[in-house]
Order: structure tokens, then C-alpha cells, then sequence
């Protein structure tokens, strides 16, 4: 499990450590800095996929990340032509990758003797890795199949785009982890499950695959349960945004095993007050079992559903890491500042710092002072 991530020089970083645990919520007003933590660890992941480490450097522009050039990486005010990525495991294993960067060329070169080529027997190098970007695929009347992806590499996309094959199929296997089990059922197979935990965004949803492996092709169905009676299927098309949309994120927490990572963007998007609620109890009883995920999110529902899950007991505080990304208006320069509340046992924080998720509270004193007549 990674525990630690340093990045200096980097982006909006001039010097920066990220402490990480079974699970990290990312959180902040936009633009404050929480993509480019997710980009350090994609970009290493993207350039070793790519060939380009250890021995080349970084493959900037490829299929997890766009970064543009490598002045668009360095630290704007750094006062020395170089960025470095750290990382660190719980294990003790620790790794620096040290990038010089050539301004007349505008190219960096990466400083060999950094890297330890064992590192890459770890995540985020190997298959147990897994990213679910903000812009995932909405509906389709059907979607690619993969079989190098989904049933070589177990992989889903990072936009989601083949997470409905991998259903298909690895639907009738088990969920790794009873503590993952959604409590309306007994069944632990995936299928059965996803169905569950689908009924928190949208109640009495069935799901119905249908692979076309001949156009290369799977399409998915919903129907919906009303009492006794049971809907025609319907195409994901016809049917509300938010159910399709989630469905890659329940598919890769209840497919992801113990050991694993999971960064996830915005699970909350299009989902409801109470789904976004639920999908962070989940997110926690998932990180408990030894998944580590890693979340960036603009929701307080998402929040105050770990912070039950630590209440009810499901993952101990000490297990949860929150980083509050702003820039305050006396900061020099444009450089990040990250506050990192802690939780007790009971889901209490110790601090709350201005801008964190303190809106609502915001709107309630305006609300609540006298209007003038």
C-alpha cells in the first residue's frame, strides 16, 4: 500500500508531501491542485505502460493524462530546473524519480540512477491498479468488449468504457470480502451485488446483459421492479444518466481486491444526495478490507458517508486520510496550501478549515439574517 507521496516542483507543488492510507479523500475549490496528486501517480503508471520507463523518462501525453509539454509541469517560481516524484510504502520500499528540464529544448531527462527497477513489481505499475476518471462514458445502446483488458488485465477503463464486458464476464464470481456485502441479500456474487448496491441510486433496478461477441459488442438493460410486477427492459438510454454512470465505480470497488488501488474522480456526479452518502460508506468498508482508494470529490455527502462508516465502526479513523486543497489570499506566490483534518473514532473532525465544505452553513446565516425592509 502506498503510504506516502512527495512532489516537489511539480505543477502547482513547489514542495509538498501527500500522506496516504487505506483511504484519501482528495478535496478543494477547483483549480487548487487535487488533479495533479491523481497525474503524478498516472503519469508514472502511463510512461511505464508506455516503454518510456525507467530508461527514457515520462511519457507525458498518452491514454490516462494529456500534460502537455514539460514546461507545462514544472513549478512556475522553482528556483531549481528539476521536479521530483517520491513515493513510499508501508513496507518501507521508497522510490525517487528525479526529472531535469532542459529549457532551450523544453524536454526532460530523467536522473537513472533514482530509479530502482524493483519498484515496478508495485502499484501503481501493476494490473491491481485501477482509474475511474470524472468524464466517464454515459449511456450506450451497447458498449466495446475487450478481452485483452477486461478478461487478460481485469481492467475496466478509465472511463468506464469496459466495465460492462467485465461484468459479463466476471458477474458470477464472488466478492472478495464479506464486510463488502450489501445486507438486503445473501448471494456474493459480483452481479448480484452491483444489483444491490444499484438499488441505492435507483430501488427495484435489474440489470440484463447481453454480449454480441461477434460485433465485438455487449448491451446493457434495465427493468425495474414495482411491487409484483416487472418493467419490459429498457436501453441504458432511456433510462436516468446517474444509474449508467455509477455503474463503473460499484463494478470496480466490488471487483477490486485487497491490495489493490483505486482512484476514483467524482464518484458522486449525477447521483442524489442519499446515493452519494451510500457510495461513500461503501468506499470506506471497501478501503477496510485493504483496498486503497484514492478520491477526489466535491461532495459533503460523500464525506459525512465516511464519516458514518467510521462511526459505525466499518473502517477505523486512523485509516482515513482527508487533504483540503486551497490557496489563501496572503499565500506568496501561486503556491498550494493542503490542511489535513483528522477524524476520531466517533467521525468527528478535529478542525474545519475555511472553504471546507462549510457552504451550507455559509447559506444558512444568510438565510437566517433579518432581511431589510
Amino acid at each position: 500500500m502506498i503510504k506516502d507521496l512527495l512532489l516537489r516542483n511539480f505543477k502547482c507543488f513547489e514542495h509538498q508531501r501527500i500522506p496516504m492510507r487505506n483511504l484519501t479523500l482528495l478535496t478543494g475549490l477547483n483549480g487548487m491542485g487535487k488533479s495533479s496528486v491523481l497525474q503524478a501517480l498516472l503519469l508514472l503508471r502511463q510512461s511505464y505502460l508506455d516503454g518510456t520507463l525507467p530508461d527514457d523518462g515520462l511519457e507525458l501525453n498518452g491514454s490516462l493524462v494529456q500534460m502537455g509539454t514539460a514546461k507545462d509541469i514544472l513549478y512556475e517560481d522553482a528556483q531549481q530546473d528539476e521536479f521530483e516524484i517520491n513515493l513510499s510504502w508501508d513496507d518501507g520500499a521508497d522510490a525517487r524519480l528525479v526529472l531535469q528540464y532542459h529549457r532551450e529544448a523544453d524536454v526532460l531527462n530523467i536522473d537513472s540512477n533514482s530509479v530502482d527497477r524493483d519498484i515496478f513489481s508495485r502499484l501503481p505499475f501493476t494490473d491491481g491498479f485501477h482509474y475511474l476518471q470524472a468524464e466517464r462514458l454515459g449511456p450506450r445502446t451497447t458498449n466495446v468488449i475487450s478481452d485483452y483488458q477486461v478478461r487478460m488485465h481485469r481492467q475496466i477503463g478509465s472511463s468506464g468504457q469496459f466495465a460492462q464486458h467485465f461484468l459479463y464476464v466476471y458477474g458470477s464470481e464472488n466478492v472478495t470480502d464479506e464486510r463488502l456485502l450489501h445486507d438486503s441479500t445473501e448471494a456474493h456474487d459480483l452481479r448480484t451485488q452491483v444489483q444491490c448496491w444499484l438499488h441505492e441510486i435507483s430501488p427495484g433496478t435489474k440489470l440484463s446483459l447481453e454480449s454480441h461477441p461477434q460485433m465485438d459488442l455487449v448491451s446493457l438493460r434495465y427493468s425495474f421492479l414495482m411491487g409484483d410486477q416487472r418493467s419490459s427492459p429498457y436501453r441504458a438510454t432511456s433510462v436516468g444518466f446517474g444509474i449508467t454512470y455509477v455503474l463503473p465505480v460499484l463494478i470496480g470497488v466490488l471487483s477490486s481486491k485487497p491490495g489493490d488501488l483505486l482512484i476514483i474522480e467524482n464518484p458522486e456526479a449525477h447521483l442524489h444526495p442519499r446515493a452519494q452518502a451510500r457510495i461513500g460508506q461503501l468506499l470506506a468498508r471497501a478501503a477496510a478490507v485493504g483496498i486503497q482508494i484514492l478520491d477526489e470529490t466535491h461532495s459533503d455527502h460523500i464525506l459525512n458517508g465516511i464519516r458514518v462508516a467510521v462511526h459505525d465502526g466499518f473502517i477505523p479513523p486512523q485509516h482515513v486520510a482527508l487533504h483540503y486543497f486551497s490557496r489563501p489570499e496572503n499565500t506568496d506566490g501561486l503556491r498550494t496550501v493542503v490542511q489535513s483534518p483528522n477524524l476520531d473514532k466517533n467521525g468527528r473532525l478535529d478542525q474545519w478549515p475555511k472553504g471546507f465544505f462549510d457552504e451550507w452553513d455559509r447559506s444558512l446565516e444568510s438565510l437566517l439574517e433579518p432581511k431589510g425592509t
